[in-house]
């Protein structure tokens, strides 16, 4: 059988409409800032940037109906990774759950990985605002070379 004829057959058929109505499009997903904001408002241990417990996210999906775990882990994720919680981390010696509650101990393993974590951080700044520095002397540099050479060309086309 060849395609005109395929074409040919399902022209013929009688086309139907779907059984169901059309469903309305998904509500846009909700970011993981927006989700992160909505967790400091509503949870002690996110707002005060406290040690969170192991196994926070459990807690999170217990006590928040419809959380996207994907959105959730990225909010953790932010959360986790900003200074002020691993400088918390740094110095900590107890976790809290999402009402602030104190429980389990902050390991020596955690506490130097957030200071590791601290120093990369800030040697990664420290270079890259050492690079922009530098790629601005250089900058600074050739335009003073173009200046320069401006003037010399200037000087001898007047005198030529």
């Amino acid at each position: 059988m060849n395609t005109t004829s395929l074409a040919a057959e399902s022209a013929d058929a009688p086309v139907t409409a779907p059984a169901t109505a059309p469903t309305p499009a998904p509500a846009p997903a909700q970011s993981a800032r927006s989700l992160l904001k909505q967790l400091q408002q509503q949870f002690p241990a996110f707002r005060d940037c406290l040690p969170l417990a192991i196994g926070i996210d459990k807690q999170l999906l217990a006590r928040v109906p419809g959380l996207d775990r994907k959105t959730m882990r990225a909010a953790l994720g932010i959360h986790t990774g900003s200074l002020r919680y691993l400088r918390a981390m740094e110095k900590a010696t107890v976790r809290y759950d999402l009402d602030g509650v104190a429980g389990a101990e902050v390991t020596d393993i955690h506490r130097t990985h957030a200071k590791e974590t601290l120093q990369q951080r800030f040697k990664k700044e420290a270079e890259r605002k050492k690079a922009e520095r530098e790629a601005a002397q250089a900058d600074e540099a050739n335009r003073l070379r173009q200046e320069k050479l401006l003037q010399l060309a200037s000087k001898f086309s007047r005198n030529g």
